[in-house]
């Protein structure tokens, strides 16, 4: 099963408040995010943001250059709908990141919870950290949470990687200055708790 039928499988038959990764409210992304762009003006992408609230928080806070990409095609319509006519301030992008192409340095904040976990060789890993040097602009700030080295060891069904704050920053390696890092303990849907690491990187103006 390709990762695009496996996820498409999951968006079509669950709930979005009943995947393991639901939230009301992504409060630290959140907090990231108002810290790296003050300006509403700012591009920001949500990277495998699928079902995510984070958009709607995003445009209730006044950002006007959005873009939601995620794999599932299912998942985006979901918050299309969501959020009726508000969804025509977004761009949408059904696609696999590591293999679609990005405009160069045309991203403010890249946004990405619980998809880099996913990356488990090292190939998918440097692809993945290569379209966010390509897509960040200079001083653009990437913010990606992962499971922690005590969350889960899989998640739908699918292997993940686990990372500490250190060894998370340093899958990005030298063009990213590490600002901040935050661990934080998820409830699921049903009550588990899954630990998440967040690292709030900024991409070094060349």
């Amino acid at each position: 099963m390709s990762n695009q039928t496996h996820w498409e499988s999951v968006y079509g038959t669950k709930s979005p408040e009943s995947v393991s990764w639901y939230a009301p409210h992504l409060l630290q992304s959140l907090h990231y995010v108002r810290t790296a762009a003050p300006s509403k003006q700012a591009s920001i992408i949500d990277v495998g943001g699928g079902e995510s609230t984070l958009v709607d928080d995003l445009l209730a806070d006044g950002y006007q250059d959005i873009t939601v990409l995620d794999l599932s095609r299912t998942a985006l319509e979901v918050t299309q709908q969501r959020l009726g006519s508000k969804a025509a301030d977004v761009a949408w992008l059904a696609a696999d990141m590591l293999e679609m192409e990005l405009p160069a340095a045309s991203v403010d904040v890249w946004h990405d919870r619980a998809v880099f976990h996913f990356l488990t060789t090292d190939e998918q890993r440097e692809r993945y950290v290569a379209q966010v040097v390509h897509a960040l602009r200079p001083g653009g700030f990437a913010i990606v949470g992962t499971f922690g080295p005590q969350g889960p060891e899989k998640c739908s069904g699918l292997a993940v990687s686990r990372y500490a704050p250190d060894e998370l920053h340093g899958k990005f390696g030298a063009p990213f200055e590490l600002v901040d890092t935050h661990t934080e303990i998820h409830t699921t849907p049903w009550g588990a708790p899954q630990q998440f690491v967040y690292c709030f990187c900024r991409h070094h103006a060349q």
